[in-house]
């Protein structure tokens, strides 16, 4: 998948005000989900945490996914780069929460994550989607459910 603006892997990534060197790892698909590829990277000289940036095709979404405990998480934060749709956030609580998102907007989205939440990226049907996520401690198999 090449969507324009994030073909090339990136070698710095932004995250919460501070600027980090990123080195690229690897391109994951989502099984079931080709629409859905994730660029990994990790932050050079920090190995507390990893960043996925995530692509998804126009009209298309990735799963529902179940934070889980099992590994460690401390912290999921899922953020906007570009494009036009949402992400759905289901609280352990019960409350849903809808941010959605465009290339007009003014704020700066990222939203954290608590085990047990679930959540969801939807690309809008005219516009592709590009997010990140940066997991503390870095991903390992088992962090997620996919609902």
């Amino acid at each position: 998948m090449e969507i324009p603006g994030i073909d090339e892997h990136l070698t710095a990534f932004e995250f919460e005000g501070v600027p980090q060197p990123v080195e690229y790892l690897e391109t994951t698909e989502i099984p079931g989900y080709p629409a859905v590829i994730c660029d990994v990277y990790n932050f050079v000289g920090d190995d507390s945490k990893d960043l996925g940036v995530i692509k998804i095709e126009k009209g298309h979404s990735t799963p529902r996914q179940l934070i889980n405990e099992g590994q460690g998480t401390k912290r999921t934060v899922e953020g906007y780069i570009s494009g036009n749709g949402r992400l759905i956030v289901e609280r352990k609580s019960g409350k849903t929460e809808l941010y959605e998102i465009s290339s007009r907007s003014l704020i700066p989205l990222s939203v954290d994550i608590e085990v047990g939440d679930i959540m969801r990226w939807q690309a809008d049907s005219d516009s592709d989607l590009i997010a990140y996520e940066v997991c503390i401690p870095r991903y390992k198999p088992g962090r997620y459910t996919n609902l």
